[in-house]
């Protein structure tokens, strides 16, 4: 092969990268705009009690919305962190993770209907219904971040090293390992919703509280 077979194979191997990636910009800049949106969503259908009426039996009262938008919000947050390490090891997406985070958007931004189904039933007799419904919609999305990360551990052409390769299969094992527990949730919500719901909480204090350990234990 000479010179200009090379260069013209060059050529056309740099074309086919060029139509098989994407830069991550625009996959970032949506996917922090959904994010902040589902976030300001969730907190706008929090009940805001009427100031001719008593304030803080109204506010107790409410329980189901304010635990609904903590579980909910520390959920996304978690999906967010996620995401963003993601993004932090991969340098360059395909069409097939582009989708993948499509899809995983669409139930993301489900949440705050799923959110407010499960709060307003909670109390009735389709209580079970509605928590199963609203882990259905957990669970989903947590599948949907499991398998973004398990394409780009298994694509060595998006991560950026080896280095990047472990990270962000210690990512996939550990979501992996959130997907089992949100499985639980919702067969225990079959049962019992209000224990899964409880389960919910312990499992989002212990998300929040998570960086104060950390911070302690760097001290």
């Amino acid at each position: 092969m000479d010179a200009k077979e090379k260069q013209g194979s060059s050529d056309n191997g740099g074309a086919e990268a060029a139509d098989r990636f994407y830069p991550l910009d625009r996959f970032n800049a949506f996917s922090d705009g959904v994010f902040a949106i589902v976030i300001t969503l969730l907190v706008l259908d929090l009940p805001v009690p009427p100031s001719t009426e008593p304030l803080l039996p109204l506010v107790a009262e409410s329980w189901p919305d304010f635990l609904g938008y903590l579980i909910s919000f520390a959920f996304v947050g978690g999906i967010w962190l996620s995401h963003a390490g993601l993004t932090k090891y991969v340098r360059r997406g395909d069409a097939v993770s582009f989708r993948l985070n499509l899809v995983l958007l669409l139930f993301v931004s489900l949440l705050p209907f799923s959110t407010r189904v499960m709060v307003t039933h909670v109390k009735t007799a389709d209580a079970s219904v509605a928590v199963v419904l609203y882990g259905v919609n957990l669970c989903v999305a947590l599948g949907l971040i499991t398998a973004l990360l398990y394409y780009a551990e298994h694509d060595r052409h998006l991560v950026m090293s080896d280095i990047a390769d472990d990270r962000v299969r210690q990512a996939y094992r550990h979501r992996r390992a959130q997907l089992a527990i949100t499985a639980l949730v919702i067969a225990v919500a079959l049962v019992a919703p209000v224990v899964a719901l409880i389960l919910c909480t312990i499992l989002t204090l212990a998300f929040l509280i998570q960086p104060l350990t950390q911070i302690h234990r760097g001290h």
